[in-house]
């Protein structure tokens, strides 16, 4: 397993914490991969750093066992404190009118985010505390079809990453958005993100050793002479049972 292609192209070492990353899929190529590799790094062992996980998509049990063959342990980490799971299959919307409902159950959450970053910036130590969401498309069922109030969310969580250092990682699956009203879900996150991953089929179509390809924009920072640093990157993936193999096209023997 070659990580280091993933890892350079983010350029994650260069900016430790501070930094927004957006994972974008489709139906034929999932890019949940990325999404639990980035949380493993948060955790490893020989860090402090934390992660807020919020979930739309799947239970704890999912992530949990999925870690486990990649060699981290969700449950030990949850009781180590440096996992804070937020199960958003269990929320139920107070019983109100469905405007208040919607507002109130993104608010909340988002209350409770900026709580535990609170918690976990206060304490002793040096960390950086990632906030990752699985997946932005299922927040819309939960805002009740409210596009706005999903960006309003957003726009809130990344204001942690001025204001504590957070790092922001979100999962969402660019082609469900067909109609202009949503469009905005994936353009904004687009605009405000320091990375851009984008899971695709392969051009060339299916290939049994080759599940797909990665493209990942790296905006860098602005030069002095008002330039940019940008970098993209194209390389292939296999998911395997425990890990995922990454390699340039032509390399794999």
């Amino acid at each position: 397993m070659d990580n280091s292609l993933l890892e350079e192209a983010v350029g994650i070492a260069a900016n430790r914490g501070r930094v927004v990353v957006v994972v974008e899929d489709c139906v034929d190529t999932s890019g949940a991969f990325v999404l639990h590799h980035f949380l493993k790094r948060s955790l490893h062992p020989d860090s402090s750093d934390v992660v807020v996980f919020i979930a739309f998509a799947h239970p704890f049990s999912h992530y949990d066992r999925i870690l486990r063959k990649m060699g981290c342990n969700l449950t030990v980490q949850r009781k180590n404190q440096r996992f804070l799971f937020l199960d958003m299959l269990t929320l139920e919307c107070p019983d109100r009118n469905e405007r208040e409902a919607r507002e109130d159950g993104l608010l909340a959450l988002y209350g409770e985010i900026e709580k535990a970053v609170e918690i976990y910036s206060s304490l002793e130590g040096s960390r950086t505390i990632t906030i990752m969401i699985d997946d932005v498309s299922l927040m819309e069922v939960v805002a009740n079809g409210s596009s706005n109030h999903v960006l309003d969310f957003l726009h809130y969580c990344y204001s942690l990453k001025e204001k504590y250092g957070c790092s922001f990682v979100t999962l969402n699956h660019e082609d469900i958005y067909s109609s202009a009203n949503t469009l905005p879900l994936i353009l904004q996150p687009e605009y405000l993100a320091d990375v851009i991953i984008k899971a695709e089929p392969l051009a060339t179509g299916l290939a049994s050793d080759v599940h797909g390809q990665l493209t990942v924009l790296n905006k860098g920072s602005a030069c002095d002479l008002g330039g940019s640093s940008s970098k993209v990157r194209n390389f292939h993936f296999r998911v395997k049972e425990n890990n995922v193999d990454y390699f340039y096209p032509g390399t794999r023997t």
